[in-house]
């Protein structure tokens, strides 16, 4: 009876090892099962302790042998880095950080998601469905923890197998594998790729309380919203949608008036004059409290241009020409002025060290002497190596030379008044915004963050997060065959030769 009471705690030993192996490639394995894992460990030290017990008389003997005492130095420096690595552990789960060194921060959340996660003011939850074996399952979860780590507490999260929990599925309405669900107490949404723009743009649609309305005007020759060529608007149209905007094309020649809903009336870079009664029909927006960005071309438009002036701007009648090296590097000519400079402002905040690319722009300038409480102020501004071109015939001939009578930088090329609780910002181009330019260098950004001011959501204003950008390494034939060979033939090469060296030495020396 005793020798099988002695077998069976010799085999909940060998028991007790494996439970602790399974504990420590549980993360592993099985990462939604980690509430054991402490468990798990106990349960295999307390079989583990249970064995040695039983087999306390047979270490008696060896008590004061060499043997024992270097058993028991190897022991306790085993238990040292045992007890180290549990430290190690406790304080990075509790005391992570991350070194983000790839070229556009992909594995880093933007400021703008950061910003808007310490912001959230309602609990939000949120539900990956990815199979246990399906690609991207760890990528999505490493998003959701760092969501989560930037939320104080806000935002949960849990992994879930749609085929192990169907019912949580069909609660939800999944039906494909890798879709996150986010869910506050008052609505849901679906997220159908673990990227974190998409993330981001639920999370604003969650703790939004319904779509707000940004007016494009149309009929006066601007850009149409669904026209995707490169001079359209369909990429602006798509990023205010992302944003949570909703976006309608508003012809005020028909309607008579800006709609009750509007959060943020559009003019984009309108050729012909609008009518009178149109004018006065932003007037009448402004006086309530309304937001406008207005975008006019050089020109043209010489209606708006003084139609402007009540409100602060002075439209010059130039093209900003800037020699800049920097744009000959781009491949940029002289007509797409890079701006580099801002002036403090929620607009510009987090614009620090981003280029903005401003095409065929006119300069904009401030009256020395506003209209009665209206304040202008400017927010983008070009090199001194710019200036404003007045010759437009100097302009088609290409032999552009700055002139007594033309203006010298830096040049303002984007500007914001504001009077009562109405809103209005000036750029000197619709071109900022259109498809050929709107995602190059910070000009998404800054239009976006034009647009959140606008409508005063100032919590989306900041850089949003970037694409995906995969960085190849390129090599020449010479590398090439470098990194072939190393590994391939330099390298057995030598623990062959190291091998042959030993064995000859070793006869030799017999």
């Amino acid at each position: 009876m005793e020798g099988m009471i002695r077998r069976l705690l010799d085999w909940g030993g060998y028991a007790g090892l494996g439970v602790l192996v399974v504990a420590a490639i549980l993360p592993f394995l099985r990462p939604e099962w980690m509430r054991f894992r402490w468990t798990l460990v106990a349960a295999g030290v307390l079989l583990v302790l249970a064995s040695l017990l039983a087999r306390i008389d047979n270490f008696r003997g060896l008590v004061g042998r060499r043997t024992m005492r270097y058993g028991v130095n190897t022991a306790v420096a085993v238990a040292f880095v045992l007890g180290a690595t549990v430290v190690v552990q406790a304080l990075s789960f509790r005391h992570s950080a991350r070194l983000d060194l790839t070229e556009n921060k992909r594995f880093s959340l933007s400021p703008q998601t950061v910003q808007l996660l310490g912001g959230l003011k309602t609990e939000v939850n949120a539900v990956a469905f990815y199979r246990s074996d399906q690609p991207g399952k760890r990528v999505a979860e490493d998003l959701l923890k760092q969501y989560a780590r930037y939320s104080n507490g806000k935002l949960t999260w849990k992994s879930v197998d749609p085929d192990r929990e169907p019912g949580l599925a069909r609660r939800y309405g999944v039906e494909s594998y890798g879709t996150i669900v986010l869910e506050t107490k008052a609505k849901s949404e679906k997220v159908l790729d673990a990227e974190e723009e998409k993330l981001t743009n639920g999370l604003v649609k969650v703790t939004r309380e319904g779509k707000r309305v940004v007016y494009v005007v149309q009929g006066h020759g601007e850009p149409e919203l669904g026209n995707t060529d490169r001079p359209g608007f369909s990429e602006a149209k798509s990023a205010m949608e992302k944003a949570n905007y909703d976006v309608k094309p508003l012809v005020l020649a028909r309607a008579g008036k800006v709609p009750d809903d509007s959060v943020v009336v559009i003019l984009a870079g309108p050729r012909n004059d609008l009518f009178p009664p149109e004018l006065e029909a932003i007037d009448g927006y402004l006086g309530r409290g309304g937001k406008v960005l207005a975008m006019a071309n050089p020109f043209q438009n010489e209606g708006l241009k003084k139609y402007l002036v009540k409100y602060g701007f002075q439209l010059d009648d130039d093209l900003v020409v800037e020699q800049n090296p920097i744009g000959r590097l781009f491949g940029i000519g002289p007509e797409v002025p890079i701006v580099q400079q801002y002036e403090s402002h929620p607009i510009t905040r987090d614009m620090s060290g981003i280029s903005t690319l401003f095409p065929l722009t006119r300069s904009i300038t401030a009256l020395k002497t506003p209209p009665k409480g209206v304040n202008v102020q400017g927010l983008a501004r070009t090199s001194a190596e710019s200036w404003g071109e007045t010759n437009r015939a100097d302009l088609q001939r290409g032999v552009a030379q700055p002139d007594a009578q033309d203006l010298k930088g830096p040049l303002t090329v984007a500007a914001v008044a504001t009077f009562d609780k109405a809103r209005m910002v000036v750029y000197g181009t619709s071109n900022i915004a259109a498809n050929q330019f709107l995602n190059i260098q910070g000009n998404r950004d800054f239009f976006l963050n034009t647009v959140s001011w606008l409508a005063e959501e100032e919590d989306q204003i900041s850089i949003r997060p970037k694409d995906v950008k995969q960085t190849p390494v390129f090599m020449s034939s010479n590398q090439a065959q470098a990194v072939f060979l190393l590994p391939v033939v330099v390298l057995p090469a030598l623990v062959l030769v190291g091998g042959i060296v030993a064995v000859v030495r070793r006869r030799a020396a017999n």
